[in-house]
């Protein structure tokens, strides 16, 4: 059984030590710090309930944050990022721990004086990351009986792009970007097909999808083929929903500054046409 050396306790649930495998890490675990001193074992099969940055970047990051955060709400922290690592079975992006903690600060402070900050993003993140968007209900139900806190239903969703970063190794940057220009190409679907799509509904899950996975294929580089001839079929049959499907491709491009795929075009009318057939 291997053994892991503590180096320096940090507070009561954040240490340094060293690792028989990684080097230098950054223990986290509520209560982990608490009677311990330098040069003291810990058993690595208790290691398996904490949490292990192996990463120097985000170990020096996550220790700027620590002067910063009251004892109580790092606590609480750490027992939310254990809830979503529980019901996620997946492996976190160590990053979490850097991104989520930051967030969480400020969001405890500004719920606890009272201050709500507008989700632009809460109906599209909802209907495209249900499980996340689940969890994320569930981490702010524990914040609540744990400190009294009710936080408004907006930060349910950053939580939840949050926790969908961490399990897709994804940059929260580009979870961001990704769900501003969603939500700027439905705005510019509304607009042109003079339509109001229920936010609620299945057009508007099925839409989102769509452009969502649109941009996924085009950041991952994958091409889909074009049916023959299709093309200038759609281009006949249905003018306003291909001119559509090419403006909202030219704003795809300018916005990841990578190429679209023509064939991207094709499905895209098609999912148009269906959708303003419907409101007709």
């Amino acid at each position: 059984m291997a053994k892991l050396i503590v180096e320096k306790v940090l507070n009561n649930n954040v240490l340094i030590a060293e690792h028989p495998s990684y080097g230098e890490v950054v223990l986290i675990g509520k209560g982990i710090g608490f009677n311990r001193k330098h040069g003291d074992f810990i058993e690595t099969d208790s290691v398996e309930k904490l949490f292990v940055l192996k990463n120097e970047k985000e170990q020096q990051n996550y220790i700027k944050l620590l002067p910063f955060i009251d004892n109580e709400f790092l606590e609480v922290i750490i027992a939310s990022i254990d809830l979503i690592k529980q019901r996620t079975s997946s492996m976190l992006n160590e990053h979490i721990h850097v991104a989520l903690t930051d967030h969480l600060m400020f969001a405890l402070t500004r719920a606890s004086q009272g201050m709500e900050m507008k989700n632009p993003f809460l109906v599209e993140t909802k209907a495209l990351y249900r499980h996340e968007y689940e969890v994320a209900k569930e981490v702010v139900e524990l914040i609540k009986v744990k400190t009294g806190i009710n936080f408004p239903i907006g930060e349910i969703g950053f939580i939840a792009l949050h926790i969908h970063s961490a399990i897709t190794n994804k940059d929260i940057s580009d979870v961001n970007q990704h769900s501003q220009l969603v939500n700027k190409l439905v705005d510019m679907v509304e607009e042109q097909l003079e339509i109001e799509i229920d936010k609620e509904g299945i057009d508007y899950m099925r839409l989102i999808r769509h452009l969502r996975f649109a941009i996924d294929r085009v950041v991952n580089g994958e091409k889909v083929e074009e049916p023959e001839k299709i093309s200038s079929l759609l281009k006949d049959e249905y003018p306003i929903c291909y001119n559509l499907s090419w403006k909202l491709i030219k704003v795809m491009q300018q916005s990841l500054k990578l190429k679209v795929f023509d064939a991207e075009a094709v499905y895209l009318t098609m999912h148009l046409q269906r959708l303003q057939k419907k409101f007709k």
